[in-house]
């Protein structure tokens, strides 16, 4: 049984340029994520798959039209309509939406330049060289008015809320602070990271601060979000794996407390409710037992950890573990997709447990996939996890 009457989810406030008013969303008629987020146990694992809206989809690109990629982000209707896309596909197979967006409208509103090349990707022109470049100290100086910069996005997440009339709850995200730090000096996507690399172990301290700086914009930004209606939220940080152990303890883990301490506070601040928070330190598969500390509700596997270890590392905390098929079965054959689901139900041992597991992919979706493969896919979980 997934229908309940939420009234605690249905109102939120909403923060406008004339003031604060309460704005009420249609009560949740699915809130199977949230119950898992946070721990309970539940009738059946909820599933979502990162990236689900995206360019795999043929409707994605009828949608888009002409126009790029941070255009799509910074049109609500088009980002809402983007947003939906996999969940009025996949009726009643998918559990959650994520907003339209990207991690990279944190450093576009801190004052730098990011384009989307196609066939390329992310793209600063004019990357941070170093402390003494000047940009460092511009974005080190600048007041950032997160409500203002980003409000293309809050506009989009309301619109999303009411678009989806309770059908599933809506995901807000951002990159973590050591990922964007990662596009931010390096200019866009990179295979042997020598920009980053450079920073930390050239200009230790001035990485630390500006890491704090992104980290603060980050809290801000996620409470914006929920003020806009975002019921749950990820932190993604996609080159986590690029540290070493020891690194990832001085130049992601302390930010990424960081959020987890102080966004609740910041959301009781603002009169809103707690809300699961969702970290995902991607590659970094030494951190599992260091992501279960940190203050998140849900800890985001990819591919590269086995479900029977994960649970021995997780232990008794009360942590719900968030994938982790890889991503390529979906190029694969219907049996091997079923294998792999059957591999994670009996290694999260879920006919025994009943919780700590929402069902995903263990990083988003790759271009050219199926839709109808990750249909199969959605249908295996519910198959496979079914209570009779």
């Amino acid at each position: 049984m997934e229908c309940h009457d939420l009234s605690s989810f249905t109102k939120i406030k909403i923060n406008l340029h004339f003031g604060v008013m309460e704005h009420a969303f249609e009560p949740l008629k699915n809130d199977l994520i949230i119950r898992a987020a946070w721990g309970q146990k539940v009738e059946r694992p909820p599933i979502w798959v990162m990236r689900q809206a995206g360019r795999y989809l043929p409707e994605y690109h009828q949608a888009k039209g002409t126009r790029d990629f941070f255009e799509c982000c910074r049109d609500p209707e088009v980002a809402s309509t983007l947003t939906l896309q996999p969940i009025e596909r996949f009726a009643g197979l998918i559990d959650a939406a994520i907003i339209f967006s990207d991690i990279l409208v944190i450093p576009q509103a801190m004052g730098m330049t990011v384009e989307m090349v196609d066939k390329k990707g992310p793209h600063f022109p004019n990357p941070l060289k170093g402390p003494d470049d000047g940009q460092y100290a511009e974005v080190m100086n600048k007041k950032v008015d997160v409500a203002k910069e980003l409000d293309y996005v809050y506009k989009a997440i309301t619109l999303t809320r009411k678009k989806l009339q309770g059908r599933v709850p809506l995901i807000g995200f951002c990159g973590a602070p050591w990922t964007l730090l990662c596009y931010m000096v390096e200019g866009g996507g990179s295979k042997i990271f020598k920009e980053v690399k450079t920073w930390i172990y050239k200009y230790p301290e001035e990485t630390k601060a500006l890491l704090q700086k992104i980290s603060e914009v980050c809290v801000e930004y996620l409470a914006l979000q929920v003020e806009a209606g975002a019921q749950l939220i990820q932190v993604f940080d996609s080159w986590a794996g690029e540290l070493s152990p020891s690194s990832f303890k001085k130049f992601s883990q302390p930010y990424l407390e960081y959020i987890a301490k102080h966004l609740p506070p910041k959301l009781k601040e603002m009169g809103l409710d707690s809300v699961p928070m969702i970290v995902f330190p991607k590659g970094a598969w030494y951190a599992l037992d260091a992501a279960c500390d940190m203050g998140y509700n849900v800890v985001g596997l990819d591919w590269l950890h086995s479900p029977e270890q994960t649970l021995k590392t997780v232990g008794d905390r009360p942590i719900t573990v968030q994938g982790n098929a890889d991503p390529g079965v979906l190029y694969g054959s219907h049996a091997s997709i079923t294998e792999v689901v059957e591999e994670m139900v009996k290694g999260y041992d879920w006919a025994n447990r009943k919780k700590g597991w929402i069902v995903n992919l263990g990083h988003g979706i790759t271009p050219f996939v199926n839709p109808e493969d990750l249909r199969f896919f959605f249908q295996e979980v519910l198959r496979l996890t079914k209570t009779d």
